[in-house]
C-alpha cells in the first residue's frame, strides 16, 4: 500500500507537543521566579542634646526601615530581621543592634518600621565625628531569610544580607533626605525554584535541536 503520510503526522504531534512542553516551562520559569525585597534606611539620628558636655554617658539612635516586596504576584514572608549599626564604615566599633519581628508582606506591598535603640555609647558616637564639623560614615548592616508566598506554596528559604554607609553630619543625622538603599556584595545567586525552570527550558530545547 501507498504511504499514507503517517510518519509525518507524528512528526508534526511530536513537534506540537515539545513546543507545548516548551512554554509551559517558560510559564513556569517566569511563574517561579524572585525577587528579593529592597531594604532601604529612611531615617538615622543619634540626639546628643546638642552640646557634648552633657553628663549622660548614653543616647539613643532612631531609625526607620522600609521594606518593598517588588514581586507582583508573590508574598513574602520574613524571619526576624536583625540591624546593625557601627561608627565608621570599616565597622571600627559596635554601636547597637536592633531584632525586628518576623512578618508577612503582600505582593507589591511596603511596610515602614519606626525603632528606637536604647542605651547607645555616646562617647564611642562623638568621637566618630570629625571635629572640624564635616561629614562622617556611619554603617548599617541587615540579615533575614525570607521565604516567598508562590500560589498556596512556601518556597525555601532565602538569605538575605545587605548593608550601606551612611553620612551623618555634626548632630548625627542622615545627610541625604532621599532613602538609603542596602545592597549586598554577593553575587545574587537564583532561586531553587528559578533555576528548575531554566534546567526545564533547556532540557526541552536541547531535545527539540537534537530531535531535529
Amino acid at each position: 500500500m501507498p504511504d499514507t503520510g503517517g510518519g509525518g503526522g507524528c512528526c508534526m504531534c511530536c513537534c506540537r507537543f515539545i513546543f507545548t512542553l516548551g512554554l509551559t516551562s517558560l510559564f513556569m520559569w517566569l511563574s517561579l521566579r524572585t525577587s528579593s525585597p529592597d531594604c532601604l534606611l529612611s531615617k538615622f539620628y543619634i540626639p546628643l542634646n546638642q552640646t557634648f558636655n552633657s553628663p549622660n554617658l548614653t543616647t539613643t539612635l532612631e531609625f526607620e526601615l522600609r521594606l518593598k516586596n517588588t514581586n507582583k504576584d508573590k508574598g513574602v514572608y520574613y524571619d526576624p530581621i536583625n540591624v546593625t549599626f557601627f561608627d565608621s564604615s570599616n565597622r571600627s566599633h559596635f554601636i547597637g543592634n536592633f531584632t525586628v519581628p518576623k512578618f508577612y508582606q503582600g505582593h507589591k506591598k511596603k511596610a515602614r518600621k519606626n525603632f528606637t535603640i536604647p542605651n547607645i555609647n555616646r562617647e564611642v558616637v562623638i568621637q566618630a565625628i570629625p571635629v572640624n564639623g564635616s561629614p562622617a560614615f556611619f554603617r548599617v548592616d541587615l540579615a533575614t531569610s525570607v521565604r516567598y508566598k508562590i500560589l498556596m506554596f512556601k518556597t525555601k528559604r532565602d538569605k538575605i544580607k545587605v548593608g550601606a554607609n551612611i553620612e551623618v553630619n555634626g548632630t548625627v543625622i542622615k545627610v541625604s533626605r532621599k532613602d538609603v538603599k542596602l545592597k549586598s556584595n554577593a553575587k545574587k545567586s537564583r532561586s531553587y525554584y528559578g533555576q528548575m525552570g531554566v534546567f526545564l527550558v533547556e532540557f526541552l530545547v536541547s531535545g527539540l535541536l537534537s530531535f531535529w
